[in-house]
């Protein structure tokens, strides 16, 4: 029985509304033309050299004789029929088209009703078929079921360039990472950290930088290669310059790398780690960083931590991230965060939050290295909480190891 206006009206709504509730647009427009006609089998083709190739399927029930992903070849089915006009888009009744009859398939699935019309792009190509069918013949599918059809053909046609050319996008947003990992468009600089109460240097974060067009802060070549699947590329990439520059380090330094959670438990992080210097290496949980198994995290990290490496925490006080990651990984190191110390000495609730969270990193065993600082007087009221070190524009900014090792000979000097 067909659905009512109201209820058409609802479903169509909800199909174009279907991305935000999880399922794809295509997949339900296939659900209402499905349902509004009564049929057993809704699906999407596309043609693909001579097949005709499910790419969305709705038949409940009917899995094992079609799904997404299988194909038949165009000489088996009627889309090339019709396409040419040898049956009709609209086939109430399959006995009464001689050809239909004819052909093998119309038995074997059975199919008693079918409706079917082209998918056509917006440059003209015909992509594949948007098609219903059941077993049965219909006498009351009509002519403004095919117009239904014909206007949910071209939803999916909408859909379907909106996703080419997201995937077109995504492809040259993958080329231009992957070209500035190869092509070798980043280089590393080095941020002092220094202890206190002396401010000497006790290491350095090492961090990229990004010379390469198009022009663009760390962060969004990071989230770019995050969103093309080329973020652990690139971060190993840029561990891996970082621990080239190892040799050049003071002897009393150490360096601190950023890896996130899904590159620490890859193999191509836990090689380049084999050749480190495992007591002058801390490992830095990037910023923001999401870990859905702490337990994988923790064991990946067991063996590194058992050869020596230590383990620091970003961002502390900036959110309940960083605060699960303090909890479930125990940290040597926790770094306050930046907004934290931002002005620390004239904001009474920055000063009891700092103050928190130093008392509460010694108690567990952990040292306090706060980032962001760049005045005195916040340098000034950290030492007097009791922060083990301290990093940021007072002390030293980002520049290339060489720089920072050419000022201090000059300095000694």
């Amino acid at each position: 029985m067909k659905l009512s206006s109201d209820d058409l009206s609802g479903l169509i709504a909800t199909t174009l509304d279907g991305d935000r509730e999880g399922g794809g647009m295509v997949k339900r427009a296939l659900q209402v033309m499905r349902r509004h006609l009564g049929l057993q089998v809704a699906y999407v083709s596309e043609f693909v050299d001579d097949q005709s190739v499910f790419r969305e399927v709705d038949a409940p029930g009917l899995e094992a004789l079609i799904k997404p992903g299988d194909s038949r070849s165009l000489d088996d089915v009627y889309c090339r029929h019709i396409l040419a006009g040898r049956l009709p888009e609209l086939i109430p009744d399959t006995s009464r088209e001689p050809l239909a009859m004819a052909m093998p398939i119309t038995a074997a699935v059975p199919i008693g009703a079918h409706v079917s019309v082209p998918i056509r792009m917006p440059d003209g190509e015909v992509y594949g078929m948007f098609c219903c069918l059941g077993p049965n013949p219909d006498p009351t599918l009509n002519k403004r079921d095919l117009q239904m059809m014909r206007a949910f053909a071209d939803l999916a046609a909408f859909e379907i360039d909106r996703q080419r050319q997201q995937a077109i996008a995504a492809g040259a947003r993958s080329a231009q990472v992957r070209a500035m990992i190869d092509g070798d468009g980043f280089f590393i600089v080095h941020q002092p950290i220094c202890a206190l109460p002396g401010r000497d240097i006790v290491g350095y974060e090492c961090l990229s930088r990004f010379s390469g067009a198009p022009m663009r802060t760390p962060d969004v070549w990071f989230a770019e290669a995050d969103e093309v699947g080329l973020r652990e590329a690139l971060e190993v990439a840029a561990v891996r310059k970082a621990i080239d520059s190892a040799g050049s380090l003071p002897a009393c330094a150490y360096m601190s790398i950023n890896a996130s959670p899904m590159t620490i438990r890859g193999d191509a992080f836990q090689a380049l780690l084999a050749v480190a210097p495992a007591e002058r290496t801390i490992i830095e949980l990037t910023e923001n960083a999401t870990v859905d198994d702490y337990d994988r995290l923790a064991e990946a990290l067991r063996p590194l931590r058992e050869r020596g490496f230590r383990l620091a925490v970003d961002d502390a006080g900036a959110g309940y991230a960083s605060m699960q990651h303090i909890l479930q990984l125990r940290p040597d190191i926790i770094k306050l965060d930046m907004n934290l110390t931002r002005d620390i000495d004239s904001d009474p609730a920055r000063k009891a939050l700092a103050a928190a969270l130093i008392g509460f990193a010694h108690d567990v065993g952990s040292q306090i290295v706060a980032e962001g600082v760049e005045t005195e007087e916040e340098l000034r009221t950290l030492q007097m909480l009791g922060a083990d070190a301290v990093q940021g524009y007072l002390t030293g900014r980002p520049l290339p190891l060489a720089d920072h090792l050419d000022d201090a000979r000059s300095h000694a000097a």
